[in-house]
């Protein structure tokens, strides 16, 4: 898989009914991974969805999900921009040229879905996501 760069957003509760409203617009496949799927069948918020994924017939890509329990949703600042792939070097370059400067919220490490992940902000105040694929360990 190559690496893709898509806005990711963050919804207050109602992911699903979005991004099936997003796949009506745009057309497409939908898939749609909850909390409960990735380690809290039990815990409050197991039914939100945890990471959603539309990808157009025509290649567009629109990531979103659940604000967590206990994060704040904050309608304004709820869209990041998602780098993903499975080119560990080159998505762990951009992440050290991303954060450079600016502040990591979730440092890039193995994930308990089992991909590597980071998240931060960059020195202009832009929110990342990256995701590295079937990172081994």
């Amino acid at each position: 898989m190559t690496s893709r760069l898509n806005p990711y957003i963050s919804f207050d509760g109602n992911a699903r009914q979005a991004m099936e409203f997003y796949k009506d617009v745009f057309g497409g496949t939908l898939a749609l991974n909850t909390f409960g799927e990735y380690g809290a069948p039990e815990g409050e918020g197991a039914d939100k969805i945890m990471h959603a994924m539309l990808e157009s017939d025509t290649g567009y890509t629109l990531m979103g999900a659940d604000t967590p329990p206990g994060m704040e949703h904050n309608p304004g600042t709820n869209i990041a921009v998602s780098l993903s792939g499975d080119d560990g070097d080159e998505l762990r370059g951009y992440w050290a040229k991303l954060a450079d400067g600016g502040s990591v919220s979730v440092p890039l490490e193995k994930q308990m879905w089992g991909d590597e992940f980071g998240a931060c902000t960059d020195k202009f105040g832009i929110s990342w996501m990256v995701n590295i694929a079937g990172t081994p360990g």
